[in-house]
């Protein structure tokens, strides 16, 4: 899921003599707020009105096997407990591995993802990215879906960046563009404008058209599926 703030000098993940990045693992008080944080989700979104909007059959074709979910950063509130109402029941996966920061912020968000059965996979474009894409890859292996924020950790906002399409291209598994629009909400005045559903909102749930990238692929093919996915992300967000 890629999901954290931009990583400022003193949070940075260490580093071991061999150059292995280590990620910084959550503080008893980061799993404190996770835990608080998981309890207030899930009491909201059993409050919510959802209604499942999916043009392109999805949820009907278990053929896919595990795929690759692809979501805006600022809609991340919803997207675990969406996955494990909706998602899941499409192919009964062994279940979701979603990419987080290897900062000390990315703990924050590992520890809360820990707290809906998701498992991190730690890293991001500047820190453990080869590492972290070897690990989804094995997580594929095993039956997994695999979750990213295609425009984290840093933005800009709506503006896809190049990782879910090499992590398509490397797992051989579909990208699926899925996002929610709230009838009631709050909107933080963050980079990505962070999305907290109020209670009894309506939830319409859109997955977009999935795309397959192949193995064999160039600069210029992997910029065409970029621009593709960005495309689908846009069209199935009403903001």
């Amino acid at each position: 899921m890629s999901a954290t703030t931009s990583q400022t000098p003193g949070s940075r993940p260490r580093t071991r003599k061999s150059g292995v990045v280590i990620p910084n693992a959550p503080k008893w008080h980061q799993r404190l707020a996770a835990w608080m944080i998981w309890a207030v989700f899930n009491l909201i979104s059993a409050t919510l009105r959802y209604r499942i909007t999916d043009p392109h059959g999805l949820m009907t074709r278990p053929d896919l096997g595990p795929v690759i979910y692809c979501i805006w950063h600022n809609r991340l509130a919803l997207c675990m407990k969406l996955y494990l109402a909706f998602g899941r029941r499409r192919n009964q996966s062994a279940g979701l591995a979603g990419l987080v920061s290897a900062s000390k912020d990315g703990a924050f968000l590992a520890a809360i993802l820990e707290r809906f059965g998701v498992q991190p996979v730690r890293g991001s474009s500047s820190r453990r990215g080869a590492q972290a894409l070897l690990e989804l890859s094995s997580w594929a292996d095993r039956g997994y879906d695999l979750a990213i924020t295609p425009d984290g950790p840093r933005g800009p906002r709506y503006v896809v960046a190049e990782g879910a399409v090499m992590l398509g291209q490397i797992t051989s598994r579909p990208l699926v563009p899925v996002s929610y629009n709230l009838d009631w909400k709050i909107q933080l005045k963050s980079w990505d404008g962070f999305l907290i559903p109020l209670p009894f909102s309506r939830c319409e749930v859109t997955a977009g058209r999935v795309l397959l990238v192949p193995r064999e692929n160039s600069d210029a093919g992997r910029e065409k599926f970029r621009q593709e996915l960005e495309a689908e992300l846009r069209a199935v967000s009403r903001d």
